[in-house]
């Protein structure tokens, strides 16, 4: 894989949507007895793993928290105070748990617990653009242009499409859920809508905050819901005899998980976050970023395999995401403005999977798309607000950098407390235990305990693709 010259400019600022078409589910859930089977047939997959894995998947669990936009490597877990100030940010160093390892000031709670974790430094990746950065790293799509739809399915639903290959689950929560999840560039592909997250949107940490269409308590409503989904299901008698025996299967599948979701009133139970001491509440932070990392420990712990969740919005500061490009935000006080609430939030969450004995079986991984160029630019503001001063003002920025950049890892039985790389000495390209995106997805489906060497899914047009394509499981993080 090449170097890329890295894309300097967004065409001002980016806001990341909600990707609410794909909150399938909810849909369905909400109207489910007015969807018509051939509208839902659209939306299922036509293909079939050749292989899906041992049976140990069911019993791990994932939890990306992504960071939209990219967070800069420098002034975080890279930092390089003796590169110059046309590069070295205004941020001091502070030693961490793991001797001679060092993080910039803005992570004391991650440097306090840094022999928890793992620190990848040497990431590395091809595409310069958001669209193009996030396919590359999330589904390993090696395209470095830009597109308005992915070609190839995410990690996240190929694992879950892979799951749900090996019977109906017996748990009533859904395999996959996402917080406020990364779909604005990435999805299912050809796999189908079905197998997209159970999308939870909005602040967990809002008093009004609840998620609709679960765990429904009046017995009254879920006969009635139970009646019209009979009936439906009659009058599709017809339609079904011109199907396929496998559509219908998936079909069956999918709507026996919708009801159940809908009916049981245990499920309600995982989303509850009043149910956690307020203590524990307090330690993640009382903010959309801190309960959405304790919901989704929270959702693991009763049996959810994946879940993701974005780390975006207003407390990221004015753009609403870590693209901080000069133009949009100045740099260093969109860093110093999200880290307290950042670091606060990953370390709780980390500290708690393995407090709660859950490291072995959960992993954890934090990551955005790429890094942010190791030198600084500078450009007007195009607008004042959180971190960016008024429009016309000169401040600094950083721009897209996929040719080195950091990530960290916790949980999954891995050895933690060490440094996986390292980037040259102004944190340019990556030079030592470089790590590339399939890498990256052949490491988390080991996780999962899928075969990702030989597992299989047919495309659109019938062809059998591999889900990681020149990758290996990076050993250090693996048990």
């Amino acid at each position: 894989m090449s170097h890329s010259t890295p894309t300097s400019d967004c065409r001002g600022p980016i806001q990341f949507g909600s990707g609410g078409r794909r909150a399938f589910l909810q849909t369905g859930l909400a109207g489910f007895a007015t969807l018509s089977l051939p509208n839902i047939l659209k939306l299922q997959s036509h293909s079939r793993a050749q292989g899906a894995g041992n049976s140990s998947a069911a019993k791990k669990a994932v939890i990306m928290v992504w960071q939209p936009g990219g967070m800069s490597h420098i002034d975080s877990y890279d930092p390089k105070p003796d590169s110059g100030s046309e590069y070295r940010g205004p941020f001091k160093l502070i030693p961490t748990k793991v001797p001679g390892l060092q993080f910039t000031e803005l992570m004391p709670r991650q440097a306090a617990i840094a022999d928890k974790l793992v620190v990848l430094r040497s990431m590395r990746q091809s595409a310069g653009g958001h669209p193009a950065g996030s396919m590359q790293l999330l589904s390993g799509d090696p395209d470095t242009r830009d597109k308005p739809k992915p070609r190839y399915p995410d990690w996240m639903t190929v694992s879950n499409y892979l799951l749900a290959q090996k019977g109906p689950r017996s748990n009533p929560l859904p395999a996959y859920v996402g917080i406020n999840p990364p779909l604005e560039y990435n999805g299912p592909a050809y796999l189908g809508d079905s197998y997209s997250p159970f999308v939870v949107s909005g602040n967990p940490d809002a008093p009004t905050f609840s998620v609709p269409n679960i765990g429904l308590t009046d017995a009254e409503e879920v006969r009635r819901i139970g009646r019209r989904s009979t009936l439906r299901q009659k009058l599709d008698t017809l339609e079904r005899s011109f199907d396929h025996a496998r559509e219908l299967a998936a079909l069956d599948e999918f709507e026996s998980q919708a009801m159940t979701l809908l009916t049981n009133p245990q499920t309600k139970i995982a989303f509850d976050l009043s149910r956690e001491d307020a203590r524990v509440r307090d330690r993640y932070g009382r903010n959309a970023w801190g309960q959405q990392l304790l919901l989704a420990r929270r959702l693991v712990e009763a049996g959810v395999d994946v879940v993701t969740t974005s780390l975006s919005g207003p407390l990221c500061g004015r753009v609403q995401n870590w693209d901080d490009h000069a133009v949009n935000q100045h740099v260093f006080d969109a860093m110093k403005f999200r880290s307290p609430v950042y670091d606060q939030a990953v370390s709780a969450l980390i500290e708690d999977v393995y407090a709660r004995g859950l490291d072995d079986r959960v992993l954890v991984v934090v990551t955005g798309e790429f890094g942010r160029t190791p030198k600084i630019s500078y450009a007007a503001s195009t607008g004042a607000g959180d971190a960016s001063a008024p429009a016309g003002t000169s401040q600094p920025g950083r721009d897209h950098w996929p040719r080195g950049f950091s990530n960290i890892w916790a949980g999954g039985g891995i050895k933690t407390g060490q440094v996986i790389g390292a980037t040259d000495k102004r944190g340019e390209d990556s030079i030592d235990r470089v790590c590339y995106p399939g890498d990256f997805l052949a490491t988390i489906y080991n996780h999962l305990g899928i075969d990702y060497a030989k597992t299989l899914i047919k495309d659109f047009n019938g062809r059998p693709t591999p889900i990681v394509d020149h990758g290996k499981a990076i050993p250090e993080l693996t048990a």
